[in-house]
């Protein structure tokens, strides 16, 4: 038992297995984010309240909040998605004075079940996850291992890329400097170019590249153009 604004509040413990291993209760997994929001409700003195919070682990229908300040188990709150302005109704389930293993936040659940509140931080996690399952399926069915190097490669571009458009969104947000994140997507190019370089050279070496081959005078002048502006940025 735990006191609760002077209350005597039972705490809730997550059902165990036959072997004593905590249950799952969620209906769909949860998965790692770090979106900024704002909730605001009523509380017990009829006065509104606010506070900002961090959402740590979400899915379609809810997910854990990280916050400082937050309302008692069965209040309703509107959250707002600081990232895209979009807002949500959601009722508190577990508090860390009322759920175990609940600490730091809320466990609340969406009104209406909603993917696009979370926005593009939740897609590009469940499509990371539904990627990966797929490059299992294809490890089993022996695909080429450089078809299997490439898909791998496009599954890590889908991550990145979905980290920086976050990132310049909190950035803006907060009015401060972004360089730092674009740097970070300028050397994800740098790096992927070399590796698609190495992999045309070996195209080439192997053979799989001639002159009936489609393209290849655009590829050349794009590279005369990359190599030129990179023997003007070699340092003196």
């Amino acid at each position: 038992m735990f006191l609760q604004r002077g209350k005597s509040v039972a705490r809730a413990r997550r059902p165990t297995s036959s072997d004593g291993k905590k249950t799952e209760r969620r209906k769909s997994q949860r998965f790692h984010v770090a979106i900024p929001l704002e909730a605001s409700w009523c509380g017990s003195d009829g006065k509104a309240e606010k506070a900002d919070a961090i959402a740590r682990q979400v899915n379609i229908n809810g997910g854990l909040l990280e916050m400082s300040s937050y309302p008692e188990v069965g209040t309703r709150i509107t959250l707002t998605n600081f990232l895209s302005a979009v807002t949500a109704e959601a009722r508190v389930l577990a508090t860390p004075s009322s759920r175990e293993g609940v600490s730091q936040g809320i466990i609340i659940e969406l009104v209406v079940p909603s993917e696009d509140f979370w926005g593009v931080g939740l897609r590009a996690k469940k499509a990371v996850f539904e990627l990966h399952h797929l490059e299992k399926s294809l490890v089993a069915e022996g695909i080429d291992l450089r078809l299997l190097g490439e898909f791998r490669e496009a599954v890590g571009l889908i991550r990145i890329t979905a980290s920086v458009v976050q990132r310049l969104r909190e950035r803006q947000l907060q009015g401060a400097e972004d360089e730092d994140v674009h740097s970070l997507a300028t050397m994800d190019r740098i790096r992927r170019a070399t590796n698609l370089c190495r992999e045309l050279v070996a195209d080439l070496d192997s053979g799989k590249v001639n002159t009936r081959t489609k393209g290849l005078e655009e590829l050349r002048k794009s590279l005369d153009q990359a190599c030129e502006r990179l023997r003007q940025k070699r340092p003196v």
